[in-house]
């Protein structure tokens, strides 16, 4: 029994949040430059069990696919080539960094501590994987 993985993808950060064992809480994790994710996804691999990456996937308000995904895409195909049994569910990512945003506010950040985006990815990763794990319980 592994833990859930989720990416929040940029074009130059990556933001990545964790499940606890149980699966239970979403916990940021850290932030990282986006070309180096298979390198961490590879060292985070061999030291923790991970049975499932949960990817962002920005959408447009009329749910297509937004232009970001042009950096997403390349980042999942080599995912899926370097580590090819673990799954990738993608979920909608629609206002997460707006709500990172707010949670700063709402958690007493001072203003120049919410400018730091690595932080911003970092709670937005958190967010994507509380939304799946919630999406779940909805659904048992």
């Amino acid at each position: 029994m592994g833990r859930i993985l989720a990416l929040d993808i940029g074009q130059k950060r990556t933001g990545i949040a964790v499940t606890d064992p149980l699966k239970i809480i979403a916990n940021g994790l850290t932030t990282i430059p986006s070309h180096t994710v298979l390198g961490f996804l590879a060292d985070y691999f061999s030291k923790e069990s991970v049975e499932l990456l949960v990817v962002g996937s920005p959408k447009q308000m009329d749910n297509s696919s937004s232009e970001a995904m042009k950096f997403i895409d390349p980042i999942v195909r080599g995912i899926r080539k370097t580590f090819p049994g673990m799954p990738i569910q993608f979920i909608d990512e629609r206002f997460t960094s707006k709500m990172a945003k707010q949670a700063m506010i709402d958690g007493g950040m001072k203003k120049m501590d919410r400018r730091n985006k690595a932080m911003v990815d970092t709670i937005s990763a958190t967010i994507i994987l509380q939304s799946y794990l919630e999406s779940l319980s909805f659904n048992r």
